[in-house]
């Protein structure tokens, strides 16, 4: 086999070596594997008529703000599973700025299912679930939760 025919296989090998895509944001577009690996991820499920979930939208726009994608990310995820426009028309109205997912990544996390709104998930970098916090969460809070757990933020 020739040094070129190699190093095709080799890469087209290596391409396949990521994570499955978390599938499409509230946008439509595919959130890669790549975009969220190795990162510290702050999952918030949330729904429409869920009060305290409406109030903590502010502190998790400014916790995303605040931290360095390369290493964290925040994310939301809609209780009540809606899909495309319903998804991009309730993330609109109530101002969510941050990645929103379509698909649940509960069964690609372990995650268990809540009873009760919000809860909010921290997983590590090697993608293991950290904590769970339920209840509205504040920007402050959730940076002094990443810290305790060993982030360097």
């Amino acid at each position: 086999m020739s040094k070129k025919a190699m190093l095709v296989l080799c890469l087209g090998l290596l391409g396949g070596c990521g994570g499955e895509d978390w599938g499409p944001d509230q946008h439509g577009r595919t959130v890669a594997d790549e975009a969220l690996r190795g990162r510290w991820l702050v999952i918030n499920y949330w729904a429409e008529w869920c009060a305290p979930c409406r109030k903590e939208v502010p502190e998790l726009n400014r916790l995303s703000g605040e931290l360095p994608a390369a290493q964290a990310r925040v994310l939301g995820v809609n209780f009540d599973a809606l899909q495309g426009e319903e998804l991009a028309t309730a993330v609109r109205a109530l101002g969510i700025d941050y990645t929103n997912l379509e698909r649940d990544p509960a069964a690609r996390l372990g995650l268990e299912a809540s009873a009760v709104l919000p809860v909010t998930w921290l997983v590590d970098p090697q993608g293991q679930v950290r904590e769970r916090l339920t209840g509205e969460q504040d920007a402050a809070g959730l940076r002094a939760r990443l810290a305790a757990l060993g982030a360097e933020l």
